[in-house]
């Protein structure tokens, strides 16, 4: 199969089911930004986190394709197969943010971004998580999406701020709090 196909040229692209749209639709925006996530999420494992991290990292790297299946495929052309992100993906992300956060101390102010490599990259990735979730509530607006692709995004979020935490923490690195 060649990678290159020729039919996006022109500036539109295909979803799931053939429908063709404009590559910048807010569709294609959504799940391209999930993508973008998940190349961070690449990254931040490129660097080498300590296991119990790494092995966090690829469930949720699976889980944001199938995010980003879903984000492609309108419900109205509802196709055999496609897998939908739902509640047992969110709140798998819920157990991973209690369980991790048992071992860091309460936070009672703001913390900087930053700390180790690892830390300061899944900063960057809670970043782009969010831009995704603002980008996923504009598209709900206007088209049938569900509502688990924003509860997932918004929980992955907070997931991913933790785990920055927990990186810093088990590197014995102090988190900068924010001086207002």
């Amino acid at each position: 199969m060649k990678i290159y196909t020729r039919t996006g040229d022109r500036g539109d692209t295909s979803l799931f089911g053939g429908q063709r749209v404009p590559k910048d639709a807010m569709r294609i925006e959504a799940y391209g930004t999930v993508d973008e996530l998940n190349s961070v999420l690449g990254i931040v494992r490129a660097d080498g986190p300590a296991a119990e991290l790494d092995r966090v990292l690829g469930v949720i790297q699976d889980q944001l394709f199938i995010l980003g299946a879903d984000l492609a495929s309108p419900r109205s052309n509802e196709k055999k197969g496609v897998r939908r992100i739902g509640a047992k993906e969110t709140e798998s992300l819920e157990q991973e943010i209690d369980r991790f956060e048992e071992v860091l101390k309460p936070l009672k102010s703001f913390v900087l971004p930053g700390g180790t490599p690892v830390a300061a990259r899944l900063h960057l990735a809670r970043t782009v998580c969010r831009r995704a979730e603002r980008t996923v509530v504009r598209l709900s607006r206007n088209e049938d999406i569900g509502d688990e692709c924003m509860m997932y995004l918004n929980r992955l979020s907070d997931l991913l701020f933790v785990l920055a935490r927990f990186a810093n923490h088990s590197a014995g690195v102090q988190e900068v709090k924010w001086k207002s």
